[in-house]
């Protein structure tokens, strides 16, 4: 149904990375390598669990997501909901072992369609972290 004020839209970043899934699935799931990609948070892969992400990008601002852990199948799939400034989203992250290493996908899914410019701000985000998270990836042991 095109158009209905019910429809929300999906921001899908895709990446091959040159490491196996269990090395990638670290990166997602530690609490010390999430803050150096992501944000400080204190996540745990715990279905359930509530947690925070935090990050101040200037003194004046204070950004703060509010999640819960929704699936967590090791080197597969982990999922959470993802609550910040009105956005109410879910956040999945599936792991896909290739040839040359792995296929990460993240999906986000639950933007309205008065929220374009999160909408827009999630794509340019998230294209942000997975650069952040291969220098992660390519540091880490």
């Amino acid at each position: 149904m095109a158009g209905s004020s019910n429809e929300t839209r999906i921001v899908v970043v895709e990446r091959e990375f040159p490491f196996p899934p269990e090395k990638i699935w670290r990166a997602l799931t530690q609490p010390h390598l999430i803050e150096e990609w992501l944000m400080s948070n204190d996540f745990r892969p715990v279905i359930g669990h509530r947690f925070n992400l935090r990050r101040s990008p200037r003194p004046d601002v204070n950004i703060v997501v509010d999640c819960q852990v929704r699936i967590v199948e090791p080197n597969k799939t982990l999922s959470y909901t993802w609550d910040a400034m009105g956005l109410e989203s879910v956040v999945t992250w599936t792991l896909t072992p290739t040839s040359a290493g792995t296929r990460l996908r993240m999906e986000q899914a639950g933007f309205r369609p008065d929220q374009s410019q999160a909408y827009r701000g999630a794509i340019a985000g998230w294209r942000r972290f997975f650069e952040q998270l291969a220098q992660v990836l390519a540091q880490a042991e």
